[in-house]
This record gives structure tokens, sequence and C-alpha cells, in this order.
């Protein structure tokens, strides 16, 4: 890799048997991310997309939780792309998961349609000129809508995805109206709804939520998840176990 070691941190998850290379001060994956992987349904045999990709944190829990037999990341950020090439070589993954530097908006350039069976994403939350931009470039493309907006995402999945293929993301709690709607636009029904809780009694602050191509009406509001135990910092046995090996 091109970048100074000392920009770079050795993480890991499930006990060590993941190991996560990623930049210091740049961005880094959070625990949306894990929440996301574990909650994508998927099975060995199916192709995976996931749309910006980051470091590849996504696709090394799928190929780790077996999910998949070939998964593709795409990131638009050349030094993501390096570590996250680096992450899966690392972690002997290379048969699976494949990371390739390409704009999410540029899909048709690089990948025939209707190919793929599962797309998932934990894309960036918030519009341009809303919140603080993050002087770090990195972080502030994860964040902030600058490479990749809600219907450049949404037309992407749309794009890849087979009749009948699965569109897995997790997003703001705030803007799900907004999913809805432009996912609808492009063919693509809400199918499962899975509200995420901070701890119980406080408002969902993020969902995650499943789509098909071209599906029918019928759709599934699964009980809510909550990420810590009632006035403590402790994972709930629930999120216990997307950490476990």
């Amino acid at each position: 890799m091109a970048a100074n070691n000392e920009l770079i941190t050795k993480d890991s998850l499930f006990n060590g048997k993941l190991i996560i290379y990623q930049y210091k001060k740049g961005y880094r994956f959070s625990i949306d991310a894990v929440i996301l992987a574990n909650l994508t349904e998927c099975s060995h045999k199916d192709l995976i997309m996931d749309l910006g990709t980051g470091c590849g944190i996504i696709p090394l829990i799928l190929a780790y939780r077996k999910k998949g037999h070939r998964i593709i990341g795409v990131e638009i950020q050349e030094d993501l792309v390096e570590i996250a090439k680096k992450n899966v070589e690392e972690n002997g993954f290379s048969n699976i998961v494949e990371i390739r530097h390409v704009d999410v908006r540029k899909v048709k350039d690089h990948f025939e349609a209707g190919t793929f069976d599962v797309v998932v994403s934990n894309p960036p939350y918030r519009p341009v000129k809303t919140g603080r931009l993050n002087p770090e470039a990195q972080k502030a493309a994860a964040r902030h809508e600058l490479a990749m907006t809600l219907k450049d995402l949404v037309s992407a999945a749309e794009y890849l995805l087979k009749n009948g293929g699965k569109f897995s993301v997790i997003y703001p709690a705030w803007r799900l109206d907004e999913l809805i709607i432009l996912a609808a636009q492009h063919e693509l029904r809400l199918k499962k709804l899975t509200c995420i809780h901070s701890q119980t009694g406080s408002n969902a602050e993020l969902v995650h939520v499943i789509m098909r191509k071209r599906a029918g009406r019928e759709m599934i509001i699964t009980p809510p998840l909550f990420v810590y135990e009632p006035g403590e910092k402790r994972y709930t046995p629930e999120m216990e176990k997307f950490y476990e090996p």
C-alpha cells in the first residue's frame, strides 16, 4: 500500500478472526456496518454487490459469515480501494471478494444490468448543506452525499438487481419516507422494515430495509432492534450475536 503505516490501525472483529486495517484519521467503519451485514438476507449462492464499500467491511463480514459465493465492493475513493484490497488479501477472501475502483454513479459502464441477486449499502446519510461537513475528505464523503446521493444509490441498485433481487440498506429513520418514495419510483418495493433504537424508550435512529425489485405488495415490520441495555453502554443479547465468532 502507498499509505504510511503510521496512518493505519489494525483492528479486528469476531475475537480476532477478522482483521481490518483502517485509516487512523479517515473513514472508519461503525456499528451500522455490522448491523447491516448481519441483517442482510442472502444465501451462499448469491452474487452480491456492495455500493460504497469503504474499507471493505461489509464484504468481509458477509464472506466470514459464508453469505454469497461472490461479493463485489465498489468504492470511488482510491485510497480506500487500496486498503479494502489489503483487507481482502489479509483475511484470505480473494477467491470470494473483489474490490473495484468504481463510481456508483457509473455502474452501468462496468457491470451488466440485472445480474446481481443482492445489492447492499451503508450510504452517506446527510444531503449536502445539512449538518457540519467534516474537514477530513474520507469522513466527509462517508457522511454527506458528495459522491453518491440517495437517488444515485437507488438508481444503481435498480440497474444491478435481477427481478426479485434484494436491496438491503441501513438509513436514518428521519429519511425513511424519501427512501421508500424513491425506491418505488425505481420499481423497488419495501418488503421488510426493522427499526433500530439505541435502547428501549428511545426513538428509532436508524432503519434497516430490505426491498425487492418488481415484487408484490406484502411487507413485514419486524420487532425493533435495541442496541444497548437500558441506561448502559452494554450491548443487548441481540447485538452481542452480531459480534459472535
